[in-house]
C-alpha cells in the first residue's frame, strides 16, 4: 500500500527507521555472532561460531587478569591483523603482557579449552567463575 500524502510519508519513514534500529540494537558487530543455547539463551561465538566466555574476576574494568595456567584453559579471544577496528560495544584491550584482547561491553572475551565442536558450553558457570558471554 503506498500512500502521497505527506503523513503517511513521515509515518512510514519513522515506522522503517524504528525497526531497522531494533534490528541494529540484537545483532552483534563482527566478528560476533549470536546464537541461542538451551537453558542458557542468547550467547556470543567468535566467527567460527565457538563459544565465548567473560571471567566473573576480571571484573568490568576493561583489564584481564586471566594469565598463566588460567590463560592456557581460557584462551583470551585476540584480534587477527586482518580484522577491522571493532565497533562498540566491542574493543580491545591490552593483556598484561602487552598482547591485545576482545572486550564486549568491556569485559574481556575468552574460549573454552573443553569446547570442542560450535555451539559447545562446558565452560558455562565452571566454578561459579566462568559465564557464557551474552548480548
Amino acid at each position: 500500500m503506498t500512500t502521497r500524502s505527506f503523513g503517511g510519508w513521515l509515518v512510514g519513514t519513522i515506522l522503517l527507521a524504528l525497526a531497522v534500529g531494533v534490528s541494529a540494537q540484537t545483532s552483534p558487530p563482527p566478528p560476533l555472532k549470536i546464537i541461542t543455547v538451551t537453558g542458557i539463551g542468547a550467547v556470543l561465538t567468535g566467527p567460527t561460531g565457538m563459544t565465548l566466555y567473560v571471567y566473573v574476576n576480571d571484573g568490568e574494568t576493561g583489564k584481564s587478569v586471566c594469565t598463566g595456567t588460567c590463560e592456557a584453559n581460557w584462551p583470551p579471544f585476540r584480534p587477527s591483523a586482518s580484522d577491522a577496528t571493532p565497533q562498540d560495544p566491542l574493543s580491545v584491550i591490552s593483556r598484561l603482557d602487552n598482547s591485545k584482547q576482545y572486550a564486549y561491553k568491556g569485559r574481556p572475551l575468552y574460549y573454552c579449552k573443553t569446547d570442542k565442536k560450535p555451539g559447545e558450553v562446558t565452560g558455562h558457570k565452571f566454578r561459579d567463575f566462568w559465564l557464557a558471554a551474552q548480548p
